[in-house]
């Protein structure tokens, strides 16, 4: 693609969760049209898309439909099956490309990706079975955490180890799929850069927010982070570097802990991300509208930060408090329009300003 999308043009988003629902949101205050590709019903995105394709992703007639009346494909989250992509490929650009979802989806061929390109990350080894995980801890050691190479999230596929004895159990928990032992880093704090790339190759990056997590779930993120100016401006370059070396396009989230030797890439994912909303009432364009305008081939927005905020998560029962966060001056309530609540489900998110 090399000219922007004109208004009134249509973008089509593989999933229907939240992301895919704001994602909608943004497209439509810039009078882009959205087609949503969901095989579950009712996902929280259809309530506010122009369209959606309820289908599984090895459907190929849906999913040729689907890229056929979009002008471009973009993604809420990274499983998505190779053969799906292959499909709409052939028929429309997707954004971000195939290398960026492809090295996200795999922890093994992240964490060598990101050294290639001279990052540090933790101590890891690849796993494929119980002799393979013995010599890692061996050379590792532990406290270590075992994870699956594909697949894991909000704390979903991960096993920790207290010490050499507890591998047998966590080889169990990861049911056969290959799997990464990651070494513990001793780290004051992880943040997350919000960053985006166009295809013109400017970049934006907003600032750096703080994490805390509870249960592998996160918890808040507060901007701005507790980070001297010299290491902002390092975890920018940073998240730069890894939009380039990809040749990126869209919103990509980087996860970092900072350590007395520098910063450890954790992890990256190639879209809008849960640690990014405090950008909605933080910053004249959010995340999701930089998104839209990276993939779109427009000039990307002003992310500079014109309020500190602190988000939080919504986390299954939380979302009962909403009609007390309602009365709470200076907070923002963002509902995903979710009928069922369960517990480690992501209802919704609050922003709170600081005044």
């Amino acid at each position: 693609m090399t000219d922007p999308l004109p208004t009134g043009a249509t973008i089509g988003i593989l999933g229907g969760g939240q992301l895919g629902r704001m994602l909608s949101v943004a497209a439509a205050r810039l009078g882009l049209r959205t087609h949503v590709y969901e095989p579950g019903q009712n996902p929280p995105a259809a309530d506010v898309a122009h369209r959606v394709t309820t289908a599984s992703y090895d459907d190929v007639e849906a999913l040729t439909a689907f890229a056929k009346s979009v002008d471009l494909v973009t993604y809420e989250f990274e499983n998505i099956p190779t053969s799906a992509l292959d499909v709409i490929e052939a028929i429309a650009p997707i954004h971000p490309n195939r290398r960026a979802l492809g090295t996200s989806q795999d922890r093994l061929v992240e964490k060598n990706f990101l050294q290639q390109i001279g990052l540090t990350v933790a101590p890891f080894a690849d796993i494929t079975d119980a002799a393979s995980l013995d010599a890692a801890i061996a050379r590792i050691g532990t406290p270590a955490i075992l994870k699956t190479r594909r697949f894991g999230y909000d704390g979903k596929g991960q096993s920790r180890l207290s010490s050499a004895d507890d591998a047998p159990a966590a080889l169990d928990d990861m049911a056969g799929a290959p799997a990464v032992l990651e070494g513990f880093v001793d780290f004051s704090i992880e943040i997350s850069i919000i960053a985006a790339r166009n295809p013109q190759g400017e970049i934006a990056c907003y600032d750096p927010g703080q994490n805390v997590h509870k249960d592998g779930i996160l918890h808040t993120t507060t901007v701005p982070a507790t980070l001297p100016p010299r290491l902002r401006t390092d975890a920018v370059l940073l998240a730069a570097n890894i939009l380039n070396a990809l040749d990126y396009v869209g919103v990509m989230g980087v996860e970092l802990f900072v350590t007395p030797q520098g910063f450890i890439v954790n992890e990256i994912a190639p879209r809008v991300h849960n640690s990014g909303h405090w950008t909605q009432n933080g910053c004249a364009v959010d995340q999701f509208e930089q998104h839209i305008r990276a993939i779109a081939g427009w000039p990307l927005g002003d992310g500079s930060r014109h309020s500190d905020v602190v988000m939080e998560n919504l986390i299954g029962d939380d979302v009962a408090q909403v009609p007390t966060l309602a009365r709470e001056p200076g907070c923002a309530i963002h509902l995903y329009g979710k009928v069922e609540t369960k517990a480690g489900r992501k209802m919704g998110h609050v922003n709170r300003i600081q005044k």
